[in-house]
């Protein structure tokens, strides 16, 4: 028995010092990303810790890729936000089929997102797909601004009940991966696929590729059959909603 709680004890420090030292590795090649990016960006000294340290976690600690990486989003950020947030008045398109909700949160206080698939029609008009970006733009602003002290990540619910042919818009879905993945890595926590239809998987096996190893391990589909049960795993019923069986209002974006 001695020995027993020994070697737990062992592997009790053993874990701690691998989760220490990566802490520290981590630490050290944050200070060295700071300067790399300052040093070609004086704008970089505004951003704190927090943000470089997600975009050196999306390419593995890499320095050299971590440090371009972000260089590339301050350049993207500068043209597509000159004044620092997008106006509804600029969506209308997107945000009159309200098809985008954000309230409560999830048991570890992340923010949740749902979104529904089958009210979302590509932008064929005037704004065509510049307008749904500024929408995908604007949505992530919104929700990373709604997070508690301490948190980074949110959660999604995609719902996809009654998505067809009119639904598909794999430019738009591209462009919104595309966002997501190179100016705000390491936001998404979780997305949760429900109530999809086999004809989806059609336009998944085209975006699939695209997808990162990071943001894959983050996706998941949901049975039909264990919608309410799998999804109170992560939200409380105070949190959930109603449409699933929980207790909190649907409220569009533009009004949370």
């Amino acid at each position: 028995m001695e020995n027993a709680t020994t070697n737990k004890e062992d592997v009790k420090c053993s874990t701690t010092s691998c989760i220490n030292g990566r802490n520290e590795l981590e630490q050290r090649k944050l200070g060295l990303m700071r300067a790399c990016v300052e040093k070609q960006d004086p704008t970089s000294k505004e951003v704190d810790d927090l943000m470089l340290r997600r975009f050196l976690r999306a390419r593995d600690l890499d320095i050299e890729k971590a440090s371009s990486f972000f260089l590339k989003y301050l350049k993207w950020r500068r043209e597509f936000l000159p004044n620092g947030s997008i106006l509804e008045s600029q969506i209308s398109h997107d945000l009159a089929h309200k098809k985008l909700f954000l309230q409560g949160m999830d048991r570890n206080r992340r923010p949740i997102m749902v979104v529904f698939g089958g009210k979302h029609f590509p932008n064929k008009g005037k704004g065509g797909l510049d307008e749904f970006k500024r929408f995908v733009v604007y949505t992530l602003e919104k929700i990373c601004l709604r997070m508690p002290s301490g948190q980074e990540k949110f959660i999604v619910i995609a719902d996809l009940q009654g998505w067809g042919y009119s639904n598909c818009d794999i430019r738009g879905y591209l462009g919104a991966l595309s966002i997501l993945q190179d100016c705000y890595p390491e936001r998404l926590g979780k997305l949760l696929l429900v109530h999809v239809p086999y004809i989806f998987m059609t336009a998944w096996k085209i975006i699939y590729p695209f997808i990162d190893n990071h943001t894959r391990k983050k996706i998941a589909f949901v049975d039909n059959k264990t919608l309410t049960s799998t999804l109170l795993q992560d939200i409380d019923e105070s949190q959930l909603p109603e449409i699933y069986g929980g207790k909190q209002r649907l409220v569009p974006i533009e009004n949370s």
